[in-house]
């Protein structure tokens, strides 16, 4: 594909999750379920599926802990309350220090740390044991970041459907087997980049997170009317 405007999927994150909230349409009004986004992009994504599934919203953060001096190159992650996951096996293998390991993830707990006050104001992380989550972002490339988002997530006892606009065949094929349910609206080869697919990708700042996070914890309280 050669990527115009005219073959995009997407005008926008707003209309991409209301065309992901079709395919999700079975979670609708379940006491059970809640959306959690992965900020900054995928919060815009999960407002709309979240009000069309009638489902409280909230942001889950991750960071990855990449190997210093190769910043790239995941040796982790953390993210919110608390759950660290570590490729103990590349760790030894790169035989990085723990001293080491800990000044990462103390440099990235500080940024989730400042995210969780902006985007939530210091309110608790959601409960999510023997919950039906649905994990959204704005699409995946390589699909780690929200790897690691799903196995914390498991950690803490939920149950796990991975949901996006758009990936590769191959992402969404790999995050099957570590995840009860995988939604990807739309797998188009060649696939490129994420943003490729939406005609406006433009960044999502913190302040559209917290607005969309207060608008969605408002109108939980009744029906809703329009995106």
């Amino acid at each position: 594909m050669d990527g115009s405007a005219a073959r995009r999927l997407f005008r926008d994150r707003r209309h991409a999750g209301q065309v992901l909230a079709l395919q999700l349409a079975d979670y609708a009004d379940r006491p059970d379920v809640l959306v959690l986004a992965l900020p900054r992009g995928g919060v815009p994504v999960g407002y709309e599926v979240a009000l069309a599934l009638r489902a409280p919203l909230d942001v889950f953060l991750v960071r990855k802990l990449g190997v210093p001096g190769h910043a790239e190159l995941a040796m982790g992650a953390i993210a919110t309350g608390g759950v660290r996951v570590l490729n103990t096996a590349l760790v030894e293998a790169l035989r990085i220090p723990a001293a080491v390991v800990d000044a990462v993830i103390a440099a990235e707990q500080r940024e989730l740390e400042r995210r969780e006050h902006a985007y939530r104001d210091d309110r608790p992380p959601p409960e999510v044991r023997g919950q039906t989550v649905i994990l959204v972002d704005d699409g995946l490339a390589t699909g780690a970041t929200m790897r690691a988002a799903a196995r914390a997530l498991r950690q803490q006892g939920a149950s796990v459907v991975v949901a996006v606009p758009v990936a590769p065949p191959d992402a969404c094929a790999e995050l099957q087997e570590e995840v009860d349910a995988v939604v990807c609206a739309s797998t188009p080869e060649p696939f490129y980049a994420v943003g490729l697919w939406y005609e406006d990708f433009a960044q999502t700042t913190d302040e559209e997170v917290y607005a969309l996070l207060a608008r969605a914890a408002g109108r939980r309280l009744t029906a809703p009317t329009e995106g």
